[in-house]
């Protein structure tokens, strides 16, 4: 086994891939690099969750790990893409979690055991072979080959222990019902195709628009539903960090020592496209299997396409692709394989790479060497970089100046007269209402509606700057007057007038709608045909979304029978349904057991949110976003070129 085992060094990358994918990754993602929480440093402190605190420290390292695994699924990711997926937030999110539920073990005196954790250890997936623990020497080996520290991922393992006994002990009264299961595995499983005739009341046309009378009449029909919530309004000063730029100098030293500190942003790496033929002995005889491998060099050496061999001839998972590894996905294969591939250049191809289990061969298809951008090159983005961090440092210290001054005189127009500077007024806002371009997420509005009269918030973070707000004026919720929603009121009458013109003209269709093909009928009508091959219980449909009057039709209208006309959000709509499948309690009997304990894990998750929720409530999060805005344009700043 040990022969076995030295062997097997060359491919210890794809085992601890395995680790990490498997295990690691689910890890090391909670729990950061270190497997702890570090941050007793104020100034490097991030947020704090009761008398806990997560450090700068710990977001960037955690957002970088979460960047580059997403890296090795995409060939190319941007900030663009980034900031799409939300990545940033969902990172510090997790970290806060992570936090309270650490903090909630230790106050259940949860432990890890020694024999806990080498249980945990010896039954982690990708350290097994023939259904054995590899052994401590070969799992130590595999940690420092990945540089990952010992004690550090053994930590993170306590930690999960500790976590699932919690979540054991949290979720050990839910249950789920045979019923419960039972319908989760009709919606699943059971489905319809199902086609619909659609007119929507943006494409219809009233003859007249409403008249003043018949507007002001159907608000008072529905006077109870029209209220205009509560709204507050507050004195409030914002610094825009694009503003205060003109204030910050900048030498070519400043650049040049960015440059130098943070020389591998500026660095991209050897971009390398790989192609394999594998053939496996799989029992055969070793001459015969590296005859073959001759022959394809011969047919490589003759001008053979190489994708077309692999095509017919390699037996990996990659062949029916034409053995194309790509940019990254060649990173896994076995050492001697990447020695290889980094000795080769562009266009060039292996002889034969004797593995233990068979025979490959590489042709390295594209090869960019590494390129650092020069100080020249790069000089504009630092500087973009370095104007935008001093503004928000800048910014910073004036707001807090002012917050200070203000607290002290419980009067922010004090402060700001005291500062030279003048407030605005918020106007009239309801809870998360936007306000002016420096706020459109609406962050000032939903400070104002956290504060007592006359009270100054604390700083306010926006994309743009920082800014404080005083509390001047409550509004409280009352009845609309007809004039202050009359806009409103009039594109209420006009939708319900289209939407009962689209109802009628579908219901004209009558017996027209026992005609095969709905697609002419609406071509000759004006409608819109969809239809939808296997539509399953709760499925958003394409323009209807998700209708309960949809679902409950596809499951029980009788074949090929046109519904009556139903509403959906903003049209009507007529259904038939052409085929259905549904299944059996005996289908359902032979996965029952799975299927219960997906339920469970499903009910246990919903639990657990909604557990973490009410702890984010009792502990009273704080989050410098001041320094969450400026770690995350520190390492999104890396990625502003598409290809990395």
């Amino acid at each position: 086994m040990l022969k076995s085992m030295r062997e097997n060094v060359k491919s210890l990358k794809w085992v601890l891939w395995l680790v990490v994918a498997a295990f690691v990754v689910s890890i090391f993602f909670i729990w950061g690099a270190s497997g702890k929480l570090t941050g007793d440093d104020a100034g490097n402190t991030l947020a704090v969750i009761g008398r806990k605190k997560i450090s700068g420290d710990d977001y960037l390292q955690a957002l970088r790990n979460r960047i580059e695994a997403i890296k090795s699924q995409y060939q190319e990711i941007d900030r663009a893409f980034i900031e799409q997926l939300n990545l940033p937030q969902q990172v510090l999110e997790q970290l806060v979690e992570q936090t309270l539920l650490v903090e909630q073990a230790r106050a259940m005196r949860l432990r890890a055991s020694d024999e806990e954790l080498r249980d945990r250890i010896t039954s982690i997936p990708g350290l097994q072979q023939n259904g054995k623990f590899v052994g401590y020497e070969m799992y130590k080996r595999v940690l420092q080959y990945n540089h990952i520290n010992l004690s550090e991922f053994e930590h993170s393992l306590r930690q999960d222990i500790v976590l699932d006994k919690m979540i054991r002990l949290l979720t050990a009264g839910l249950a789920v019902t045979p019923d419960e299961v039972w319908s989760d595995y009709q919606k699943a499983s059971d489905s319809a195709g199902i086609d619909l005739l659609i007119l929507e009341t943006s494409k219809v046309s009233l003859d007249e628009a409403p008249s003043a009378a018949e507007v002001q009449a159907f608000f008072e029909a529905r006077k109870g539903a029209y209220l205009i919530p509560e709204k507050r309004e507050g004195l409030a000063v914002f610094l825009k960090a694009e503003d205060l730029k003109k204030e910050i100098e900048l030498s070519e030293k400043d650049i040049e020592n960015y440059y130098q500190a943070n020389l591998s942003r500026f660095t991209n790496p050897e971009s390398v496209r790989v192609g394999r033929i594998w053939l496996p002995f799989e029992g055969k005889d070793k001459a015969l299997v590296e005859a073959e491998g001759r022959r394809v060099l011969e047919r490589l050496g003759a001008g053979g396409d190489f994708a077309a061999l692999a095509r017919e001839l390699s037996k990996d998972a990659k062949a029916s692709g034409g053995g194309d590894y790509g940019f990254y996905d060649w990173q896994s294969l076995p050492q001697p394989e990447r020695d290889e591939i980094h000795r080769l250049t562009s266009g060039q191809t292996s002889d034969l790479i004797a593995e233990a289990d068979g025979l490959a061969v590489i042709r390295v298809t594209e090869k960019t060497a590494a390129t650092t951008t020069p100080l020249a090159g790069a000089s504009a983005q630092i500087r973009s970089i370095l104007l935008d961090e001093k503004a928000r440092q800048l910014a910073d210290t004036r707001i807090a100046k002012i917050e200070k001054e203000a607290k002290s005189a419980r009067s922010l127009e004090t402060a700001l007269r005291k500062a030279g500077l003048k407030g605005e007024s918020t106007g009239l806002l309801k809870n998360g209402e936007a306000w002016s371009d420096n706020d459109p997420s609406g962050a000032v509005g939903t400070a104002l509606f956290g504060l007592k009269e006359k009270e100054v918030s604390a700083p306010v973070y926006t994309y743009t700057g920082v800014g404080l707000v005083e509390l001047r004026k409550v509004e409280a919720p009352r009845p609309a007057a007809f004039e202050e929603v009359k806009a409103d009121v009039e594109t209420a009458l006009v939708n319900e007038r289209k939407m009962e013109t689209s109802r009628a003209r579908l219901a004209a269709l009558g017996r027209r709608l026992e005609e095969k093909n709905w697609e002419d009928i609406a071509a000759r009508n004006g409608f819109e045909f969809k239809t939808v091959e296997a539509h399953k219980r709760d499925q958003y449909i394409a323009i209807v979304g998700e209708s309960k009057t949809a679902d409950d039709l596809a499951f029980t209208l009788p074949l090929n029978e046109a519904s009556a006309p139903f509403d959906f959000e903003t049209g009507t709509a007529v259904l038939r349904v052409r085929d259905r499948k549904t299944v059996t309690r005996e289908e359902f009997e032979n996965v029952k057991e799975t299927q219960t304990a997906q339920i469970l894990n499903q009910k246990k998750n919903m639990f657990l949110q909604a557990y973490l929720a009410k702890l984010k409530q009792e502990k009273g999060i704080q989050i410098k976003y001041d320094k969450f805005l400026q770690l995350t344009q520190d390492v999104l700043s890396r990625y502003e070129s598409a290809k990395q």
